[in-house]
Protein backbone atom coordinates (compact mmCIF):
# COMPACT_ATOMS: atom_id res chain seq x y z
CA UNK A 1 0.00 0.00 0.00
CA UNK A 2 1.66 3.16 -0.92
CA UNK A 3 1.77 6.31 0.84
CA UNK A 4 -1.33 8.16 -0.76
CA UNK A 5 -3.59 5.65 -0.02
CA UNK A 6 -2.32 5.24 3.56
CA UNK A 7 -2.83 9.17 4.52
CA UNK A 8 -6.20 9.16 2.65
CA UNK A 9 -7.51 6.26 4.47
CA UNK A 10 -5.65 7.64 8.26
CA UNK A 11 -7.70 11.43 7.19
CA UNK A 12 -11.31 9.42 6.28
CA UNK A 13 -10.44 7.21 9.81
CA UNK A 14 -9.88 10.79 11.56
CA UNK A 15 -12.57 12.55 10.07
CA UNK A 16 -15.47 9.67 11.36
CA UNK A 17 -14.02 9.40 14.38
CA UNK A 18 -14.44 13.30 14.90
CA UNK A 19 -17.95 13.26 13.67
CA UNK A 20 -18.88 9.82 15.93
CA UNK A 21 -17.32 11.64 19.02
CA UNK A 22 -18.90 15.21 17.72
CA UNK A 23 -21.82 13.11 17.77
CA UNK A 24 -22.27 11.91 21.15
CA UNK A 25 -21.69 14.77 22.63
CA UNK A 26 -24.89 16.15 21.18
CA UNK A 27 -26.87 13.26 21.97
CA UNK A 28 -24.98 13.93 25.44
CA UNK A 29 -26.30 17.20 24.77
CA UNK A 30 -29.76 16.40 24.07
CA UNK A 31 -30.13 14.32 26.74
CA UNK A 32 -29.20 17.29 29.37
CA UNK A 33 -31.65 19.73 27.37
CA UNK A 34 -34.41 17.08 27.57
CA UNK A 35 -33.32 17.04 31.47
CA UNK A 36 -33.32 20.79 31.86
CA UNK A 37 -36.78 20.99 30.19
CA UNK A 38 -38.55 18.42 32.11
CA UNK A 39 -37.05 20.30 35.36
CA UNK A 40 -38.46 23.50 34.08
CA UNK A 41 -41.56 22.07 32.83
CA UNK A 42 -42.01 20.53 37.27
CA UNK A 43 -41.61 23.91 38.13
CA UNK A 44 -43.88 25.68 35.62
CA UNK A 45 -46.40 22.91 36.00
CA UNK A 46 -46.65 23.61 40.14
CA UNK A 47 -46.94 27.65 39.54
CA UNK A 48 -50.42 26.48 36.99
CA UNK A 49 -51.60 24.36 39.32
CA UNK A 50 -51.67 26.45 42.43
CA UNK A 51 -53.24 29.41 40.05
CA UNK A 52 -55.65 27.62 38.83
CA UNK A 53 -56.60 26.47 42.18
CA UNK A 54 -58.16 29.79 43.35
CA UNK A 55 -61.03 31.60 42.43
CA UNK A 56 -59.76 34.59 40.43
CA UNK A 57 -60.71 35.96 37.06
CA UNK A 58 -59.29 33.43 34.92
CA UNK A 59 -60.91 30.76 36.94
CA UNK A 60 -64.31 32.52 37.01
CA UNK A 61 -63.97 33.41 32.90
CA UNK A 62 -63.38 29.57 32.42
CA UNK A 63 -65.79 28.23 35.04
CA UNK A 64 -68.29 30.18 32.62
CA UNK A 65 -67.02 28.90 29.84
CA UNK A 66 -66.94 24.98 30.94
CA UNK A 67 -70.45 25.16 32.59
CA UNK A 68 -71.69 27.44 29.65
CA UNK A 69 -73.22 30.20 32.01
CA UNK A 70 -74.37 33.45 30.06
CA UNK A 71 -75.87 35.01 32.72
CA UNK A 72 -73.16 37.35 33.60
CA UNK A 73 -71.68 38.47 30.12
CA UNK A 74 -73.88 40.05 27.81
CA UNK A 75 -72.05 37.45 25.25
CA UNK A 76 -72.84 34.38 23.67
CA UNK A 77 -71.81 30.90 25.17
CA UNK A 78 -69.33 30.85 22.00
CA UNK A 79 -67.58 34.02 22.95
CA UNK A 80 -67.17 33.52 26.60
CA UNK A 81 -65.65 30.41 25.68
CA UNK A 82 -63.34 31.78 22.76
CA UNK A 83 -62.09 34.26 25.09
CA UNK A 84 -61.57 31.86 27.88
CA UNK A 85 -59.27 29.92 25.30
CA UNK A 86 -57.58 32.66 24.30
CA UNK A 87 -57.23 33.77 28.31
CA UNK A 88 -56.00 30.54 29.20
CA UNK A 89 -53.19 30.79 26.54
CA UNK A 90 -51.90 33.49 27.23
CA UNK A 91 -52.00 32.49 31.23
CA UNK A 92 -49.70 29.49 30.44
CA UNK A 93 -47.52 31.03 27.90
CA UNK A 94 -46.81 33.29 31.01
CA UNK A 95 -46.31 30.81 32.83
CA UNK A 96 -43.80 28.95 31.05
CA UNK A 97 -41.88 32.33 30.17
CA UNK A 98 -40.99 32.15 33.40
CA UNK A 99 -38.94 29.31 33.16
CA UNK A 100 -37.45 29.81 29.76
CA UNK A 101 -39.77 27.48 28.33
CA UNK A 102 -40.43 29.63 24.53
CA UNK A 103 -41.45 26.57 23.00
CA UNK A 104 -44.77 26.79 20.99
CA UNK A 105 -47.55 24.46 22.54
CA UNK A 106 -51.45 24.12 22.73
CA UNK A 107 -53.67 22.43 25.49
CA UNK A 108 -56.48 20.76 26.54
CA UNK A 109 -59.16 20.82 29.63
CA UNK A 110 -60.75 17.50 30.16
CA UNK A 111 -62.75 15.62 32.80
CA UNK A 112 -61.69 11.88 33.44
CA UNK A 113 -64.71 10.70 31.54
CA UNK A 114 -62.98 12.16 28.47
CA UNK A 115 -65.20 15.40 28.14
CA UNK A 116 -63.39 18.44 26.58
CA UNK A 117 -64.25 21.27 28.09
CA UNK A 118 -61.84 24.13 26.88
CA UNK A 119 -58.75 23.81 23.71
CA UNK A 120 -56.12 26.18 22.83
CA UNK A 121 -56.92 28.26 19.54
CA UNK A 122 -54.64 26.14 17.75
CA UNK A 123 -54.21 23.00 17.49
CA UNK A 124 -51.83 20.02 16.29
CA UNK A 125 -52.86 17.25 14.12
CA UNK A 126 -53.82 14.05 16.09
CA UNK A 127 -51.79 11.93 14.46
CA UNK A 128 -48.60 13.75 15.35
CA UNK A 129 -46.19 12.57 18.36
CA UNK A 130 -46.70 15.31 21.25
CA UNK A 131 -45.16 14.90 24.15
CA UNK A 132 -48.22 15.70 26.30
CA UNK A 133 -47.88 17.26 30.20
CA UNK A 134 -50.93 16.56 32.15
CA UNK A 135 -52.03 18.66 35.29
CA UNK A 136 -54.69 17.35 37.67
CA UNK A 137 -56.51 20.48 38.88
CA UNK A 138 -57.53 20.96 42.25
CA UNK A 139 -59.60 23.43 44.26
CA UNK A 140 -62.16 26.18 42.67
CA UNK A 141 -62.65 24.61 38.85
CA UNK A 142 -63.00 20.45 39.87
CA UNK A 143 -65.14 21.33 42.82
CA UNK A 144 -67.47 24.00 39.98
CA UNK A 145 -68.36 21.12 38.10
CA UNK A 146 -67.62 18.44 40.77
CA UNK A 147 -65.70 16.66 38.00
CA UNK A 148 -61.20 15.50 38.14
CA UNK A 149 -60.56 18.01 35.90
CA UNK A 150 -56.83 17.50 34.18
CA UNK A 151 -55.45 20.38 31.90
CA UNK A 152 -52.85 18.54 29.42
CA UNK A 153 -50.30 20.64 27.65
CA UNK A 154 -48.94 19.55 24.45
CA UNK A 155 -45.46 19.99 22.47
CA UNK A 156 -44.32 18.54 19.25
CA UNK A 157 -41.01 18.63 17.69
CA UNK A 158 -39.32 19.25 20.86
CA UNK A 159 -35.78 17.76 19.21
CA UNK A 160 -35.71 20.45 16.85
CA UNK A 161 -36.17 22.48 20.07
CA UNK A 162 -33.25 20.93 21.88
CA UNK A 163 -31.30 21.29 18.67
CA UNK A 164 -31.70 24.79 18.50
CA UNK A 165 -31.39 25.39 22.49
CA UNK A 166 -27.64 23.46 21.42
CA UNK A 167 -26.54 25.39 18.39
CA UNK A 168 -23.79 27.02 20.34
CA UNK A 169 -22.51 23.63 19.80
CA UNK A 170 -23.58 22.36 17.11
CA UNK A 171 -22.95 25.03 14.78
CA UNK A 172 -19.09 25.48 15.92
CA UNK A 173 -18.54 21.83 15.52
CA UNK A 174 -19.71 21.70 12.24
CA UNK A 175 -17.68 24.64 11.42
CA UNK A 176 -14.37 23.72 12.61
CA UNK A 177 -15.40 19.97 11.59
CA UNK A 178 -15.30 21.81 8.04
CA UNK A 179 -12.36 24.28 8.75
CA UNK A 180 -10.41 20.70 9.84
CA UNK A 181 -11.28 18.71 6.40
CA UNK A 182 -10.21 22.10 4.07
CA UNK A 183 -7.24 22.39 5.51
CA UNK A 184 -6.22 18.72 5.50
CA UNK A 185 -7.26 18.48 1.76
CA UNK A 186 -5.22 21.71 1.25
CA UNK A 187 -2.20 20.31 3.15
CA UNK A 188 -2.30 16.63 1.71
CA UNK A 189 -2.85 18.74 -1.88
CA UNK A 190 0.67 20.79 -0.96
CA UNK A 191 2.08 17.74 0.14
CA UNK A 192 1.85 15.52 -3.42
CA UNK A 193 2.38 18.70 -5.37
CA UNK A 194 5.67 19.70 -3.31
CA UNK A 195 6.33 15.61 -3.98
CA UNK A 196 5.43 15.93 -7.72
CA UNK A 197 7.63 18.65 -8.22
CA UNK A 198 10.60 16.76 -6.25
CA UNK A 199 9.74 14.15 -8.47
CA UNK A 200 10.03 16.46 -11.34
CA UNK A 201 13.27 18.29 -10.48
CA UNK A 202 15.13 15.11 -9.93
CA UNK A 203 14.30 13.77 -13.00
CA UNK A 204 15.60 16.81 -14.61
CA UNK A 205 18.72 16.51 -12.46
CA UNK A 206 19.30 12.84 -13.90
CA UNK A 207 18.56 13.57 -17.28
CA UNK A 208 20.97 16.59 -17.12
CA UNK A 209 23.86 14.80 -15.14
CA UNK A 210 23.34 11.64 -17.29
CA UNK A 211 24.03 13.79 -20.70
CA UNK A 212 27.00 15.70 -19.23
CA UNK A 213 28.86 11.78 -18.39
CA UNK A 214 28.76 11.49 -21.88
CA UNK A 215 31.27 14.64 -22.76
CA UNK A 216 33.27 14.01 -19.37
CA UNK A 217 33.35 10.35 -20.32
CA UNK A 218 35.37 11.31 -23.64
CA UNK A 219 37.21 13.92 -22.24
CA UNK A 220 38.82 11.34 -20.02
CA UNK A 221 39.50 9.47 -22.61
CA UNK A 222 41.40 11.86 -24.89
CA UNK A 223 43.26 13.18 -21.55
CA UNK A 224 44.10 9.52 -20.83
CA UNK A 225 45.54 8.97 -24.05
CA UNK A 226 47.19 11.89 -23.99
CA UNK A 227 48.83 11.85 -21.00
CA UNK A 228 50.79 8.85 -22.71
CA UNK A 229 51.37 10.67 -25.54
CA UNK A 230 52.58 13.81 -23.90
CA UNK A 231 56.32 15.04 -22.87
CA UNK A 232 57.71 14.95 -19.49
CA UNK A 233 57.56 18.63 -18.91
CA UNK A 234 53.80 19.01 -19.87
CA UNK A 235 53.05 15.64 -18.25
CA UNK A 236 51.94 17.27 -14.97
CA UNK A 237 49.35 19.93 -16.88
CA UNK A 238 47.55 16.40 -18.20
CA UNK A 239 47.59 15.37 -14.99
CA UNK A 240 45.75 18.33 -13.42
CA UNK A 241 43.02 17.82 -16.66
CA UNK A 242 42.81 14.38 -15.77
CA UNK A 243 42.06 15.25 -11.85
CA UNK A 244 39.70 17.64 -12.51
CA UNK A 245 38.09 15.57 -15.35
CA UNK A 246 37.48 12.79 -12.10
CA UNK A 247 36.82 15.33 -9.68
CA UNK A 248 33.77 16.79 -12.10
CA UNK A 249 32.93 13.12 -12.94
CA UNK A 250 32.67 12.61 -8.91
CA UNK A 251 30.25 15.44 -8.55
CA UNK A 252 27.76 14.48 -11.54
CA UNK A 253 27.76 11.28 -9.42
CA UNK A 254 27.55 13.07 -6.53
CA UNK A 255 24.10 14.86 -7.40
CA UNK A 256 22.95 11.52 -9.11
CA UNK A 257 23.41 9.77 -5.89
CA UNK A 258 21.38 13.05 -4.54
CA UNK A 259 18.81 12.46 -6.29
CA UNK A 260 18.51 8.97 -6.23
CA UNK A 261 18.70 9.20 -2.15
CA UNK A 262 15.10 11.12 -1.89
CA UNK A 263 13.34 7.76 -2.88
CA UNK A 264 15.63 5.35 -1.11
CA UNK A 265 16.71 5.27 2.34
CA UNK A 266 18.85 2.42 2.40
CA UNK A 267 20.80 2.81 -1.12
CA UNK A 268 23.72 2.44 0.26
CA UNK A 269 25.16 -0.54 0.37
CA UNK A 270 27.52 -1.44 3.19
CA UNK A 271 29.98 -3.68 4.38
CA UNK A 272 32.27 -4.45 7.47
CA UNK A 273 35.93 -3.21 6.70
CA UNK A 274 39.04 -1.43 8.01
CA UNK A 275 38.70 2.34 6.32
CA UNK A 276 41.81 3.59 7.63
CA UNK A 277 43.69 2.77 3.73
CA UNK A 278 40.87 4.61 2.28
CA UNK A 279 41.81 7.65 4.25
CA UNK A 280 45.45 7.22 4.24
CA UNK A 281 44.83 6.92 -0.32
CA UNK A 282 42.48 9.99 0.16
CA UNK A 283 45.07 11.80 1.93
CA UNK A 284 47.52 11.48 -0.45
CA UNK A 285 45.79 12.27 -3.19
CA UNK A 286 44.61 15.60 -1.48
CA UNK A 287 48.54 16.12 -0.91
CA UNK A 288 49.19 15.90 -4.23
CA UNK A 289 46.65 18.62 -4.95
CA UNK A 290 48.03 20.55 -2.08
CA UNK A 291 51.15 20.44 -3.51
CA UNK A 292 50.09 21.23 -7.30
CA UNK A 293 47.78 24.61 -6.13
CA UNK A 294 50.80 25.55 -2.98
CA UNK A 295 48.38 25.88 -0.01
CA UNK A 296 48.99 24.25 3.20
CA UNK A 297 47.48 20.89 4.04
CA UNK A 298 48.69 18.79 7.44
CA UNK A 299 46.98 15.34 8.39
CA UNK A 300 47.09 13.33 11.70
CA UNK A 301 46.19 9.84 11.98
CA UNK A 302 45.73 8.42 15.26
CA UNK A 303 45.12 4.75 16.61
CA UNK A 304 44.44 1.30 13.93
CA UNK A 305 42.65 0.36 12.17
CA UNK A 306 39.01 1.90 11.87
CA UNK A 307 36.55 -1.00 11.53
CA UNK A 308 33.36 0.30 10.79
CA UNK A 309 29.94 -1.02 8.88
CA UNK A 310 30.08 1.50 6.03
CA UNK A 311 30.26 2.34 1.66
CA UNK A 312 33.65 3.40 1.59
CA UNK A 313 32.56 5.05 -2.02
CA UNK A 314 29.98 7.18 -0.05
CA UNK A 315 32.06 7.73 2.83
CA UNK A 316 34.86 8.67 0.58
CA UNK A 317 33.10 10.56 -1.33
CA UNK A 318 31.50 12.73 1.76
CA UNK A 319 35.27 13.31 3.31
CA UNK A 320 36.29 14.66 -0.55
CA UNK A 321 33.32 16.95 -0.11
CA UNK A 322 34.45 19.02 3.03
CA UNK A 323 38.08 18.98 1.54
CA UNK A 324 37.10 20.67 -1.20
CA UNK A 325 34.44 22.93 0.82
CA UNK A 326 37.61 23.84 2.93
CA UNK A 327 39.44 25.09 0.36
CA UNK A 328 37.03 26.77 -1.66
CA UNK A 329 35.80 29.10 1.01
CA UNK A 330 39.29 30.13 1.82
CA UNK A 331 40.52 33.48 1.08
CA UNK A 332 44.15 33.39 1.21
CA UNK A 333 46.95 31.36 2.61
CA UNK A 334 44.85 28.24 2.74
CA UNK A 335 45.38 26.00 5.68
CA UNK A 336 43.27 23.07 6.21
CA UNK A 337 44.19 20.68 8.76
CA UNK A 338 42.63 16.44 8.89
CA UNK A 339 42.66 14.82 12.10
CA UNK A 340 41.43 11.20 12.54
CA UNK A 341 40.94 8.57 15.38
CA UNK A 342 39.20 7.07 17.76
CA UNK A 343 36.93 8.01 21.05
CA UNK A 344 34.36 6.50 22.57
CA UNK A 345 33.72 3.82 20.65
CA UNK A 346 33.46 6.44 17.78
CA UNK A 347 35.69 7.27 14.78
CA UNK A 348 36.20 11.00 14.86
CA UNK A 349 37.00 13.14 11.31
CA UNK A 350 37.81 16.68 11.49
CA UNK A 351 38.51 18.90 9.05
CA UNK A 352 39.59 22.48 10.00
CA UNK A 353 40.53 25.60 7.79
CA UNK A 354 40.80 29.04 7.89
CA UNK A 355 38.33 30.12 5.57
CA UNK A 356 35.27 32.91 5.83
CA UNK A 357 33.76 30.53 8.80
CA UNK A 358 29.91 30.38 8.92
CA UNK A 359 27.33 32.91 11.21
CA UNK A 360 25.32 31.33 13.65
CA UNK A 361 21.94 31.34 11.67
CA UNK A 362 23.76 30.06 8.94
CA UNK A 363 25.20 27.49 11.19
CA UNK A 364 21.30 26.27 11.57
CA UNK A 365 20.47 26.28 7.78
CA UNK A 366 24.17 24.48 6.64
CA UNK A 367 23.32 21.45 6.07
CA UNK A 368 19.76 22.09 4.46
CA UNK A 369 19.31 21.19 0.80
CA UNK A 370 20.00 24.35 -1.79
CA UNK A 371 21.30 26.25 1.08
CA UNK A 372 24.71 28.13 0.11
CA UNK A 373 26.60 30.42 3.28
CA UNK A 374 27.16 33.93 1.79
CA UNK A 375 30.49 34.21 0.35
CA UNK A 376 31.82 37.37 1.98
CA UNK A 377 34.93 38.16 -0.40
CA UNK A 378 35.27 34.99 -2.21
CA UNK A 379 33.91 35.34 -5.36
CA UNK A 380 34.93 32.19 -7.29
CA UNK A 381 32.62 30.44 -5.27
CA UNK A 382 30.16 27.82 -7.61
CA UNK A 383 27.62 25.50 -6.68
CA UNK A 384 24.16 24.26 -6.09
CA UNK A 385 23.76 23.85 -2.39
CA UNK A 386 24.14 20.40 -2.76
CA UNK A 387 27.42 19.48 -1.07
CA UNK A 388 27.23 19.46 2.53
CA UNK A 389 23.39 17.72 2.35
CA UNK A 390 24.86 15.24 0.71
CA UNK A 391 27.52 14.77 3.43
CA UNK A 392 24.79 14.69 6.17
CA UNK A 393 22.53 12.24 4.25
CA UNK A 394 25.69 9.74 3.99
CA UNK A 395 26.11 10.45 7.41
CA UNK A 396 23.22 9.85 8.97
CA UNK A 397 22.89 6.48 7.18
CA UNK A 398 25.82 5.31 8.39
CA UNK A 399 24.26 5.78 12.11
CA UNK A 400 26.48 8.81 12.72
CA UNK A 401 26.72 12.45 13.47
CA UNK A 402 28.39 15.48 12.06
CA UNK A 403 28.36 19.43 13.47
CA UNK A 404 29.98 22.28 12.80
CA UNK A 405 32.16 25.05 14.81
CA UNK A 406 32.84 28.08 13.26
CA UNK A 407 33.54 31.86 13.75
CA UNK A 408 32.59 33.87 11.34
CA UNK A 409 36.15 35.26 9.30
CA UNK A 410 37.91 32.70 11.08
CA UNK A 411 37.43 29.23 9.57
CA UNK A 412 35.40 26.64 10.28
CA UNK A 413 35.22 22.61 11.83
CA UNK A 414 33.66 20.08 10.54
CA UNK A 415 33.45 17.22 13.06
CA UNK A 416 32.41 13.87 11.63
CA UNK A 417 31.48 11.48 14.21
CA UNK A 418 30.73 7.94 12.97
CA UNK A 419 30.36 4.29 15.24
CA UNK A 420 32.50 1.75 15.29
CA UNK A 421 31.35 -1.68 14.57
CA UNK A 422 30.90 -3.60 17.64
CA UNK A 423 33.95 -6.05 17.75
CA UNK A 424 36.17 -2.71 17.56
CA UNK A 425 34.72 -0.93 20.45
CA UNK A 426 37.23 -0.51 23.16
Amino acid sequence: MNGKKIYIIIFSISIIGLAVVQYQYLRIGLNLAKVQFNQKMGLAVNDIKEELENSNELTFLVGKAITEDDTFFKLSIDSVQDASSYFMNDFLKGKLLQQGIKKEFTYTLYAKDSTDYLKSPRSYNNEEALLRYPIPLEGYLPSLIKKRLVLELQFKNLNKYFLFQLNGLTIPSLLFIIAIIFVIIWVLKSFYWQKKLITITNEFINNLTHELKTPVFSIGIASKILQEKTKAENRELVDMIRRQVDKLKNQIDKVLELASLEGKKNFIEKKVMDFKPVIVNLINDFEQLAALEKFSFTSEIKGSPYIINCDPYHLENAINSLLDNAKKYSIEKIKIILLVFKEDNNLIISIKDNGIGISDDDKKKVFDKYFRVGNGDVHNVKGYGLGLNYVQRIVKLHKGKISVKSTLGKGSEFIMNLPLHKNEKQ
